[in-house]
């Protein structure tokens, strides 16, 4: 993409997976774009390519919720950029209908976030980093106007975009234990399928997996699939894998209407969402997951030769490693003083992600940007970030807003209700076209 030299976009995304993805295509359908006045986008990825988890698209792993929940559906049905559009435009909608599935595997719901994409070349720069964001020289108080500084990671150049909106969208990032570092042979899930494409399988005779979510136990059994060789084992904080809640009830935790009960509530109704419904997606594991790796552990043990092996309520203590030996030093929870060590080819630690932190992007502008009494940003309902009156440009987050918009901040649960809202709120706050 050439960004036009001079132009003043009206919204610059930094990030370009699934959410401003999103945006990019309730931009696009918003009913202002029908105006003299369409709306302006630009958006800069890092990577040098689009993708979403690539590296846990493993077979047969399947989505955790509806393919309705996708880029538009819940925002626009009619969109053309729908997921049964998708299939649609696949040849495949009659298949996938005979299929009676409600939720289609990761890699063919990545194929459809492609597909979408492609339609947006032309507003995305990949190999782009966002560098710096700052107050425009020639800003005043009545047309303030923003200076994106992007670096072209493969020339090492730099340009300057300009904006009057920013959306932030730079995705979660891979959280391990303290003290733990990732290596050629301690991976985190976030780069498994690659790292486990560098090694030669024959080799992997015994490895392991931390961690008690979905990642964790879809890692196991895929290590159990294929190195049919090897021990696996499976150190797990808690007593064994628990069940993730996707009954009816619990699942309106991710309703578009549930944004507005959390974010307009009490402090004891956001604590008592989190206390009662975390377990709809945090440290939990799909039911047929479980009961299959259950399974395999009790025919191994009837047939006497066990290579599935779960290691209950043990954290990692420390990692020792010695050229191509990798020492795993076990502490046990159930005493808090036994410990043990396992030699291990590869060890994936499964331990989730820490939630977006705009802090760092933001720089001299993080001082505009008001706090709560926890040193949060604190966030409109509109996912626009609370500033002082000195600064007039809108930020928007997509991702980090759990403390002030529940548990579907960082989810695809939401995403296209949540890109129609900023994309309302931009056009709305510049006085163009009425809400969709």
């Amino acid at each position: 993409m050439g960004t036009r030299e001079n132009e003043i976009y009206d919204i610059v995304g930094i990030g370009f997976g699934p959410s401003n993805l999103s945006l990019a295509i309730a931009l696009e359908e918003h009913e202002s774009n029908t105006s003299e006045q369409p709306i302006t986008a630009a958006f800069f990825e890092r990577q040098a390519a689009f993708g979403w988890h690539r590296n846990m698209l493993l077979p047969q792993a399947t989505m955790q919720i509806s393919f309705l929940k996708d880029l538009a559906t819940f925002r626009n049905p009619l969109s053309r950029y729908s997921f049964v559009s998708y299939l649609h435009d696949s040849n495949r909608l009659v298949q996938f209908v005979n299929n009676q599935d409600f939720f289609p595997t990761r890699q063919e719901f990545h194929q459809y976030l492609e597909w979408a994409e492609a339609s947006f070349r032309d507003r995305v720069s990949y190999n782009s980093e966002v560098t710096e964001i700052r107050l425009a020289a020639e800003s005043d108080a009545d047309d303030q106007i923003l200076e994106v500084v992007v670096r072209d990671t493969v020339a090492g150049t730099s340009r300057v975009v300009k904006a009057r909106n920013i959306t932030v969208s730079t995705g979660l990032v891979p959280r391990m234990p303290d003290g733990m570092e990732r290596d050629e042979r301690v991976w985190h899930s976030s780069e498994f399928l690659a790292k486990y494409a560098q090694m030669k399988p024959e080799e992997l005779t015994n490895v392991a997996v931390v961690g008690a979510g979905q990642s964790a136990a879809e890692i196991t059994k895929y290590l159990h699939d294929m190195l049919p060789q090897a021990q696996v084992s499976a150190i797990l904080p808690s007593y064994g894998y628990s069940v993730a809640d996707d009954t009816p009830f619990a699942n309106q935790v991710f309703d578009p209407t549930a944004v507005d009960h959390y974010y307009f509530g009490t402090e004891k109704t956001r604590d008592a969402f989190w206390r009662y419904h975390k377990n709809t997606n945090y440290s939990v594991v799909d039911d047929d997951v479980i009961r299959e790796l259950f399974r395999r552990s009790y025919e191994e043990e009837v047939a006497g030769a066990q290579r599935l092996h779960f290691l209950n309520l043990t954290r990692v203590k420390e990692v020792k490693r010695s050229g191509n030996d990798t020492r795993v030093v076990l502490h046990s929870l159930l005493d808090g003083e036994t410990e043990q060590e396992m030699d291990v080819d590869a060890l994936v630690f499964a331990t989730g992600y820490a939630t977006m932190d705009a802090t760092r992007l933001l720089g001299d502008l993080d001082g505009f940007c008001l706090r709560d009494e926890e040193g949060r940003h604190q966030v409109e309902r509109d996912y626009r970030v609370v500033t002082t009156g000195d600064l007039s440009c809108g930020i928007y987050l997509q991702g980090g807003t759990e403390h002030t918009h529940g548990l579907t901040s960082s989810l695809l649960s939401n995403i296209a209700v949540r890109s129609g809202e900023i994309a309302d709120s931009i056009v709305e706050r510049r006085g163009v076209g009425e809400k969709v």
